[in-house]
């Protein structure tokens, strides 16, 4: 019997390694399937919630949700995190021009949604670039060739640096907040810091794009 060939996300864009890199931080932050009384996400693996592996089509047990897909109709974590977390909120092209940037975008919209790391990111935009961006969460052509011409006009090290301390900075106010508005959550904050404040390596900014 052949062996099946795992599918691989990211390949159309040529963006397959960055895909891997990032998709490999975030498993190691989620871990496997948890059941938190105290998560309104409820039964999660992998970082994936029931919702949304339902929404994407699973109908097994979450314990069972697989990392990898075999065929191109399945579902797994790897195509719910390329699709939902990179392709749909527009972080593909943000990918392409600054992979360190690109992957704090990712793993936050994971922890938290799309919306509100979008709006982190062009609100740093307009702090450390002087543009006027509308924030409205939609990584769109405007909002990435801002980037763009951002990292041309500083440096793509220095602005990596100088963005990645500004995403953290409001990730970590928006943790600050969750426990005022709801004390249940204090159960995760000291793992949300640890996990996913300076996550990324800075040293990743001076790598080539």
């Amino acid at each position: 019997m052949a062996s099946k060939k795992k599918v691989a996300f990211g390949t159309s864009a040529g963006i397959a390694a960055a895909v891997a890199v990032i998709l490999g931080g975030v498993y190691k932050d989620e871990g496997g399937y948890v059941n938190h009384p105290n998560d309104p996400g409820g039964e999660t693996n992998m970082g994936i919630t029931i919702g949304v592996a339902r929404d994407a089509g699973w109908g097994g047990v979450m314990k069972a949700f697989p990392k990898q897909c075999d065929t191109e109709a399945d579902v797994c974590a790897d195509r719910i995190y390329y699709e939902r977390y990179m392709v749909e909120p527009g972080f593909v092209p943000v990918i392409i021009a600054d992979p360190a940037v690109g992957e704090e975008l990712v793993n936050s919209a994971v922890n938290f949604g799309k919306a509100r790391p979008s709006r982190w990111f062009q609100q740093s935009i307009n702090e450390l670039c002087g543009t006027k961006l509308a924030v409205d969460g939609k990584v769109g052509a405007q909002t990435v060739l801002a980037f763009k011409q951002c990292m041309v006009n500083r440096g793509r090290p220095r602005l990596c640096v100088a963005m990645l301390d500004r995403l953290d900075a409001k990730q970590r106010a928006e943790y600050d907040r969750l426990v005022r508005v709801n004390p249940g959550l204090k159960v995760f904050y000291k793992g949300w810091v640890n996990k996913r404040i300076g996550n990324v390596d800075r040293a990743k900014c001076g790598v080539a794009a």
